[in-house]
C-alpha cells in the first residue's frame, strides 16, 4: 500500500487536476465506489485513471478498501475534516478583515450617472 501523508499542500495539488476533482466529487456523493467503476465517466484510459487515483491516495485523499479481487475506493474523512477546518478559519479571518475595513472605510453611495446617488433615486421613484 502506498504511504500516505495529509499535508493540504498535497491534497490541494491533488484536487487541482479537474479528473481528480470529479473523482473525489463522486466518492462524496456516492460514497464507496469499485475502482473499475470510477472510470466510467470519463473518456480517458483506465492506465491514467489509475494514475489519479495513486495521486489521490498519496496525497491521503481517497483510501482503497481490498475485498477478494475486488477494489474499492472512498473519501477520507479525516482528510476532508482537516479541509473544512482550514477553509473555515480563512474564512472566519477575511470576514472579520472585511469587517474592520468596513468600519475604517464605510462603503460611499454609488452614483448614477446623472448625478444623483442611487438611494436618491430608489426614494423619489416611490
Amino acid at each position: 500500500m502506498p504511504e500516505t501523508r495529509n499535508s493540504l499542500p498535497d491534497v490541494f495539488d491533488a484536487l487541482g487536476d479537474p479528473v481528480r476533482l470529479a473523482i473525489v466529487e463522486r466518492l462524496m456523493k456516492e460514497g464507496e465506489v469499485s475502482a473499475g467503476e470510477i472510470a466510467a465517466p470519463f473518456s480517458i484510459s483506465k492506465p491514467a485513471i489509475s494514475r489519479h487515483i495513486s495521486v489521490l491516495e498519496k496525497a491521503g485523499v481517497i483510501e482503497r478498501r481490498v475485498d477478494r479481487q475486488f477494489r474499492f475506493l472512498r473519501v477520507r474523512n479525516d482528510t476532508m475534516n482537516d479541509l473544512a477546518s482550514w477553509i473555515e478559519h480563512y474564512r472566519r479571518f477575511w470576514e472579520t478583515s472585511f469587517d474592520r475595513l468596513e468600519k475604517l472605510f464605510p462603503p460611499a453611495e454609488a452614483e448614477e450617472p446623472n448625478g444623483k446617488s442611487k438611494n436618491e433615486e430608489d426614494n423619489h421613484g416611490r
